[in-house]
């Protein structure tokens, strides 16, 4: 497992690195996917300014409220997260 590196800059841009995949997404809420879990960004009119799974970087502009860390979750609880997104 890989470190992984969260940066906000003035609350308006956070780089997150090691990221695997985005679970879901809009202007308030995006669930970013890391090897060892999630991270919830909520916030208001965010954007995925860049997204290289490759490289494993995504850069989100925005207001940015909050990053919470969230559970690796098994494939059958997905669905979970995404009731709690709504």
């Amino acid at each position: 497992m890989e470190n992984h590196i969260v940066s906000i800059d003035n609350r308006e841009r956070i780089t997150i690195t090691e990221v695997s995949d985005v679970e879901s997404f809009n202007e308030q809420s995006i669930l970013v996917l890391l090897e060892s879990g999630g991270i919830l960004i909520k916030g208001e009119g965010l954007h995925i300014q860049k997204l290289d799974l490759e490289e494993g970087k995504a850069i989100i502009t925005g207001s940015i409220m909050s990053a919470v860390y969230t559970e690796k979750k098994d494939k059958q609880d997905k669905g979970f997260l995404r009731k709690i997104l709504k």
